[in-house]
């Protein structure tokens, strides 16, 4: 699949904006400014980058709780993003949903989730309303290894299959539900072999390779686009940092060693210098752009009310 200068520049700038912006956001963390617990996505960009690369504005992504990657690459203000965080009424929910809870239904975030695997059914009736609806939207369900062990994916799954549903379902397979390896909690060395009990296309990618993300995620959202039901991919991914800020399960350091050697993004860096789509100095340019994003990110938050007390039942629908 022959991918234009443009997307492929697009790619390259969407993954250094997401690591900039969970560097940050790390930083933020540790220095206090931040309440709660975030779960970084350092490591992953590709997966959200090639993915969401084929979706437009209407069309619909349902994240985890390791969204922020997710909602960059659909187009979520880093502004908005960074305040939210810092639990300021300027934030996309008010302040009151923090990094696991971050939605934007006008550019087709449906929210994260900091349930595990909730995410699916929820994605599931998003494809169902744009079905009944008879648009031609498609939804991307994100979801983690540990995701795929609970009813919710098949219960998904199976009823998207069944009904032929515009969804394309993503496991980002990070090898870790927080302290616990698939490989004593999957009895496959493929999370995507199980989609043959459903009847559906099941395909594995190499998810440090945005490229391979970008070909395996464009026949998937076409097939969901003309009306052909779903598929399930399995990125094999690594995520650098611990399962949330602070806390990590029992992850060998050789293993974190040799994952990180494969960092996706100066790999896809040095693939477009290769190719002459880009040069030292665009990639610095790109970078230093989304360093200075971040710090705007950062002082927009900063200088940002927080929602007043009696706030507190406002926007509240259960």
């Amino acid at each position: 699949m022959a991918i234009e200068k443009e997307k492929l520049i697009w790619m390259f700038r969407t993954m250094v904006r997401i690591r900039r912006f969970e560097e940050r956001v790390s930083r933020e963390f540790a220095d206090g400014n931040i309440p709660g617990s975030v779960h970084l996505y350092i490591g992953e960009e590709a997966v959200a980058t090639g993915a969401i690369a084929h979706l437009k504005k209407e069309d619909y992504i349902m994240s985890t709780h390791r969204g922020h990657g997710h909602l960059i690459a659909k187009g979520g203000e880093t502004t908005k993003m960074m305040a939210e965080l810092f639990a300021k009424k300027t934030g996309y929910c008010l302040g009151k949903g923090g990094s696991m809870h971050i939605a934007n239904i006008d550019i087709g975030i449906l929210g994260a989730a900091g349930i595990v695997g909730s995410g699916i059914p929820i994605a599931t009736g998003a494809g169902l309303s744009a079905q009944m609806r008879g648009t031609d939207q498609v939804t991307i369900c994100f979801f983690g290894d540990g995701a795929s062990n609970t009813g919710r994916f098949h219960e998904g799954i199976n009823m998207a299959s069944v009904w032929h549903l515009p969804v394309v379902f993503i496991c980002e397979n990070n090898l870790w539900a927080v302290s616990v390896p698939t490989s004593i909690s999957c009895n496959v060395s493929n999370i995507a072999d199980r989609a043959v009990g459903y009847g559906i296309p099941g395909i594995v990618v190499d998810g440090m390779d945005v490229t391979a993300v970008y070909e395996a995620a464009g026949e998937a959202v076409t097939r969901a686009r003309n009306g052909q039901g779903p598929t399930l991919i399995e990125a094999k991914t690594y995520r650098f940092r611990g399962h949330s800020e602070g806390v990590d399960g029992p992850r060998p350091k050789e293993e974190i060693e040799s994952w990180m050697k494969r960092d996706p993004i100066p790999a896809f860096k040095n693939r477009l210098i290769e190719m002459k789509v880009l040069t030292e100095k665009k990639a610095e340019d790109i970078d230093k752009e989304a360093l200075a994003e971040m710090d705007e990110a950062v002082k927009f938050a900063q200088e940002s009310p927080f929602p007043e007390p009696e706030e507190t039942l406002e926007n509240v629908y259960s």
